[in-house]
């Protein structure tokens, strides 16, 4: 097969790969180096702060949030993906990774475009709107099957690439220590106010570590800080170094989500370092989660406590020979790969 040239667009909030938090550009990342790895011709369109083996064009300095920006603020997107797409003769395919901002701009080049699809809008979110209007031409990967099942507009050309992750720096640990862990941005529908719940009727010790962005400042403050003790304590946000021991000596990750998860990174971390999951049965948890092997899926607090009680049942080994058989950077690049050919193929 030929080299390909590829352009890969992340969003412009965060670095690439991400200081501390940032999902989506840490895939962006595996996926970035991964195919630079495999001599395709790969150009990174990212912040300026970003680091790669491969072309990098920035089109700001450094990451908008590290420029007092927030979440809605589109203009410097727009422009970035205006630029991206004005180049786009000058390679083969276009993976965007800032859900539909791509989908404006696909209809006037030749080139084929892929949009990863890295958080789903809501029912009511009026993104919706935009993907009804290029249901019929846009290429869109979904990172779950769940994710694509309860999309509220079925693409034509849809596909499904679980999420990867970097394996080096997780290391497996047989022996945990005596307390659980919840990892997240602090945010209601990731479940932290639940997993307090669920430690302190448990009786056990939780640990909790994840970005504060500014517009949940407030809910940090009214809503979690009063509960943190000794057993409950909040560690902030950690380094990768950091974040991998948090893992690798907790008994469980406490993952009860309140919205459907498109994938959930945490869960394959966690189980990377051979730590069971336990996590609400939303979105991609029963996908990711196998009950009864790698963690429970649950309903609600009483099964969690419950799980709780048995979690010394599942065998960290299945945990860790789960994420290296399905979620690794490598058999997601090799995935993308396929599909990039695929699509290809299909323009013929």
């Amino acid at each position: 097969m030929k080299k390909l040239k590829i352009a890969q667009v992340a969003p412009l909030w965060f670095a690439v790969p991400p200081k501390k938090y940032g999902g989506t550009e840490r895939i962006v990342s595996f996926l970035t180096e991964g195919f630079h790895e495999k001599g395709h011709d790969v150009t990174l369109f990212a912040s300026g702060d970003s680091k790669t083996k491969a072309k990098l064009v920035p089109f700001v300095k450094k990451g908008l949030m590290e420029m007092g920006m927030q979440w809605g603020h589109y203009w410097w997107n727009l422009l970035h993906y205006s630029d991206v797409f004005q180049k786009a003769n000058q390679f083969d395919i276009i993976h965007c990774h800032w859900e539909m901002m791509g989908t404006y701009f696909q209809r006037f080049v030749k080139t084929p475009v892929i949009h990863t699809l890295h958080n789903t809008p809501t029912d009511k979110n009026p993104f919706w709107k935009v993907y009804d209007y290029f249901k019929n031409d846009a290429n869109l990967a979904y990172i779950s099957k769940s994710e694509k099942n309860k999309a509220k507009v079925k693409v034509k050309n849809s596909f499904v690439v679980y999420n990867g992750m970097d394996m080096d720096p997780f290391y497996f640990n047989p022996t945990p220590k005596d307390y659980f862990v919840w990892v997240a941005r602090v945010s209601p529908e990731k479940g932290i106010e639940t997993a307090i719940k669920i430690a302190k009727k448990a009786g056990v010790k939780l640990l909790m570590a994840g970005q504060i962005q500014p517009q949940r400042e407030k809910y940090f403050k009214e809503k979690i800080k009063p509960h943190l003790n000794k057993n409950i304590r909040f560690l902030g946000e950690l380094t990768l170094k950091e974040l991998v021991d948090l893992y690798a000596g907790a008994k469980a990750l406490l993952y009860p989500i309140d919205w459907e998860e498109p994938f959930g990174l945490v869960m394959t971390e966690a189980m990377a370092c051979g730590t069971p999951v336990i996590a609400y049965n939303r979105g991609s948890v029963p996908e990711i989660v196998i009950h009864g092997k790698t963690g429970f899926v649950v309903k609600d607090v009483r099964e969690a406590i419950a799980a709780v009680k048995k979690i010394d049942q599942i065998k960290r080994e299945d945990c860790r020979e789960r994420v290296l058989k399905n979620y690794t950077k490598e058999i997601m690049v090799n995935n993308y790969e396929k599909l990039y050919y695929k699509l290809l193929a299909n323009k013929k």
